[in-house]
């Protein structure tokens, strides 16, 4: 339990960190502008939209008794845009990110350099980066799909899907975000996305403790922006714990990317 509390410290210390220096906090806010303004439009579409979807797709109720075709869609409706609202906050960092590779990589670089001076490089060109970025942020997404599937059939199960369900669901958003945020400095370091998440899964109570508190923050997306650029550095400083072996515990292997 104690690795649940260091994990939220170092979102406070990313966080603190670019309050300090004012200069990367402005840096770092514009990529999530631009993501914000996108995600805005979809989720507003999507409200528009959840009626008429689930109406369309429910058409085996028009010959049900009042009120069961109000009861039913309203639900189905209600779970249609918490599994949007649930997508839009795992994807939110991933094209985040994307859009901002060269924005977040210079201030993890600068992270680091405040630390203790020494910079990892990946020795590849950017276009290489950017690929290798978008390629694991699908990577992500596909396991996100699929948990994002189970868990809303899984809201369907009475009481259970009203309270543990939500609280897996939180689990999910954090590890994964985690992943995603600490990937900028371990993708320098040469790890591959499956030796990444071998990483995080070894310090799981850590991971969780960082990503989870983040994940429900991020539900609000215009505190999403301002917190991006400190994620990102508290995940900087995570991912260089994570690279220190525990004293009690062996090194996570790890290995270079080639690609």
């Amino acid at each position: 339990m104690r690795d649940l509390g260091v994990g939220f410290g170092y979102l406070i210390k990313g966080q603190r960190w670019v309050a300090g220096h004012g200069r990367w906090l402005g840096f770092g806010l514009l990529p999530g502008l631009i993501t914000l303004v996108l995600y805005a439009a979809a989720l507003v579409g999507l409200g528009y939209g959840a009626d008429d979807l689930v109406s369309w797709a429910t058409p085996f109720a028009d010959d049900w008794s009042s009120p069961w075709p109000g009861l039913l869609r309203k639900t189905l409706t209600a779970l249609v845009f918490a599994l949007g609202l649930f997508l839009a906050v795992i994807t939110f960092t991933a094209v985040t990110l994307l859009v901002g590779q060269p924005f977040y990589e210079s201030l993890s670089e600068q992270v680091e350099r405040t630390e203790d001076g020494e910079v990892f490089e990946s020795g590849r060109p950017l276009w290489q980066d950017l690929w290798i970025s978008a390629r694991d942020s699908v990577r992500i997404l596909v396991r996100v799909g699929l948990y994002s599937v189970l868990l809303f059939g899984l809201g369907f199960i009475p009481v259970v899907g009203q309270t543990v369900v939500p609280v897996i669901g939180f689990c999910v958003t954090g590890y994964f975000l985690s992943e995603e945020l600490t990937a900028v400095a371990l993708q320098r370091r040469g790890m591959v996305l499956a030796d990444r998440l071998a990483l995080l899964r070894g310090r799981r109570m850590l991971t969780l403790g960082f990503g989870v508190p983040l994940g429900l923050a991020f539900l609000l997306p215009l505190v999403a922006v301002f917190l991006m650029p400190g994620a990102v550095a508290g995940a900087t400083l995570l991912a260089r714990d994570l690279m220190t072996p525990d004293e009690d515990a062996s090194p996570a292997p790890y290995s270079l990317d080639k690609s």
